[in-house]
């Protein structure tokens, strides 16, 4: 045995009080670095490595060491490196360097150093040399503190996380997961330590759950702001997040599929995710109801949804047979899962009669129909969802349009109408506008149901939006005449269209909608006898004297026919 290592083994005794002193030195050369004017580029170099290191050192000082040799050596060789440090920290200071070529060189030397240092201790935990005391994780910095306190924080997670025992690690994490979503800046230091990302994506294959989960959680909370979403694609994110959907715990899973939810939103990395298998793996989540929570499953559909833009696959996900499984999952009890599926049904049918046709095929119009029915316990959003799949899948063939008329949809769309909340309402008005412009016969059923009395009744509402797409549903149905005598029945109907083109009604906008639906009235002589009598002629008159052409035609009617005499005196010119 040498002398020399004998002597360290001598010193091995005195481990704590080395490494104690070690610490202190590098605190005070981070402090020191801060005062350099000259070199700022290299000095912040390697005042992030002596943070590193010095991460590094303070979380082995909370383990075992058991007078470790490999220990003592790194000790004593990171104090030279330091003492190298501070000589020339002092000539930079001082502008006593005798060039600035040659003091390029030393400060380079040095970052290599300090790396080598630290790789060193990694490999000397790695190797299990250590054992874990009463490890402390830094306290963590308030929302006030200072980028430099943030960065020394995140450099310490950073250390413990590379040579921390399983405790540790998952400590660490969490502590990571914790103080990102407090404060924003934390994200944009982590992302800026060098190896921090890369660090995290490597804990995705870890092979204890809890490890994983939290590095599942950490990526996941990551991509969820934007600018760092392509950190991650460029840390090679997507293959591990796939293969803990394949195979890692559920709430792992959940977390990928979470993560990969919001990688996706950007379709350049859609093909990414199907290179290395993802859209088979969700596929078979989907596929897998019975055994897969619900969260996971409405995850995976919202990761398919952002995938199936890219029309190749969108074809391989046709070709797989699974058109019928997300009809199946639109009959789900869950609500989660039933949204999810149909918004993913919908991004597949948009566009495209043949898979429209296929929904239609499975089921689709079933499945659909029955989360409308006022008996089912649904929410209300899962309702708005299932108005515009409908929109979207049904009304583009006149058979679809007849499946829906079979299944009790209009008595859904009129009770909605009625008795739905305003934004279930205006989407029943929507499909009963949809509905309506399908076919002749449609108009026929709606009018034979009860819907022209509803409709009346929207014309009054403050929005504008509604009062037009009420005006333009009713407008459609009473061009078949059936439906033009039963209105004019209803003495309610015909006032009320009149009032609404009383120049002091608040709500009277849509006056050419208006004046259409009592132009089409004015065929029916009770139609005339009631607009002759009401008492709102006058209105009409005047937006025919200002030259409104449906006026003027609904007046030249009116005095063209056996009730002419009422309007003697009035002289009218083309």
């Amino acid at each position: 045995m040498g002398e020399e290592e004998s002597n360290l083994i001598c010193q091995s005794s005195a481990e704590k009080p080395r490494l104690k002193q070690a610490i202190v030195l590098i605190s005070s050369l981070i402090s020191l670095s801060h005062s350099i004017k000259v070199f700022t580029a290299k000095w912040q170099s390697v005042r992030n490595k002596l943070e590193e290191l010095f991460s590094n050192l303070t979380a082995i000082e909370n383990c075992e060491s058991n007078e470790n040799l490999s220990l003592s050596i790194a000790v004593e060789s990171i104090l030279g490196t330091l003492k190298n440090c501070d000589e020339l920290a002092k000539q930079c200071l001082e502008l006593s360097y005798s060039g600035k070529l040659l003091m390029q060189s030393d400060l380079d030397m040095l970052s290599a150093k300090l790396d080598t240092h630290t790789k060193s201790l990694s490999d000397i935990y790695a190797a299990g040399l250590l054992t874990q005391s009463n490890a402390i994780v830094v306290s963590r910095p308030s929302v006030s503190a200072s980028k430099d306190d943030i960065r020394f924080y995140m450099n310490d997670l950073q250390s413990r996380l590379k040579i921390g025992s399983s405790d540790m690690k998952k400590q660490a994490l969490d502590a990571f997961n914790e103080v990102i979503q407090q404060d924003e800046r934390c994200v944009k230091i982590a992302v800026e330590i060098d190896g921090f990302i890369y660090l995290l994506v490597n804990f995705l294959d870890f092979q204890e759950s809890e490890i994983q989960e939290e590095a599942a959680k950490a990526v996941s909370l990551i991509a969820g702001f934007h600018t760092y979403k392509s950190v991650l694609i460029g840390a090679g994110i997507i293959a591990p997040l796939i293969r803990v959907l394949e195979s890692g715990s559920d709430l792992s899973r959940e977390f990928a599929a979470r993560c990969l939810m919001k990688v996706t939103e950007n379709s350049d990395n859609a093909w990414s995710v199907s290179a290395h298998g993802g859209v088979t793996a969700l596929l078979k989540i989907c596929g897998s109801s019975s055994h897969c929570g619900s969260e996971l499953i409405a995850l995976a559909c919202g990761v398919l949804k952002n995938l199936v833009g890219v029309e190749e696959i969108k074809r391989f996900v046709v070709e797989e047979g699974a058109i019928s499984e997300f009809v199946e999952l639109a009959r789900s009890k869950d609500e989660a899962i039933q949204i999810c599926s149909l918004d993913l049904l919908q991004t597949m049918a948009y566009r495209d009669e043949s898979i429209r046709k296929m929904i239609i095929e499975e089921g689709g119009i079933h499945a659909l129909v029955r989360i409308l029915d006022p008996k089912s316990s649904v929410s209300t959003k899962t309702r708005e969802v299932a108005f515009r799949g409908i929109a979207n899948i049904c009304f583009s063939s006149e058979n679809s349009i007849s499946i829906l008329l079979n299944c009790a949809f209009m008595d859904h769309i009129l009770y909605f109408l009625r008795y739905g909340e305003v934004s279930v309402q205006e989407l029943a008005l929507k499909a009963a506008f949809w509905l309506c412009g399908t076919s002749e016969e449609a108009k026929k059923v709606m009018g034979d149901a009860g819907f022209m009395p509803v409709l009346v009744k929207f014309l009054d509402s403050k929005s504008f939006e509604i009062r037009e797409m009420a005006a333009e549903t009713l407008s459609s149905m009473l061009i078949v005449p059936k439906n033009r005598k039963k209105f004019v029945q209803n003495d309610q109907n015909v006032q009320v269209l009149l009032q609404m083109l009383d120049p002091g009604e608040v709500n009277s906008g849509n006056k050419k909608l208006l004046l259409s639906i009592l132009m089409s009235l004015t065929s029916s002589n009770s139609a005339r006898k009631k607009i002759l009598s009401s008492g709102y002629l006058k209105s009409i008159e005047k937006l025919a004297e200002a030259e409104v052409s449906d006026a003027k035609k609904i007046v030249r009617k009116l005095s063209s026919n056996r009730f002419g005499s009422m309007l003697s005196g009035l002289f009218w010119h083309s």
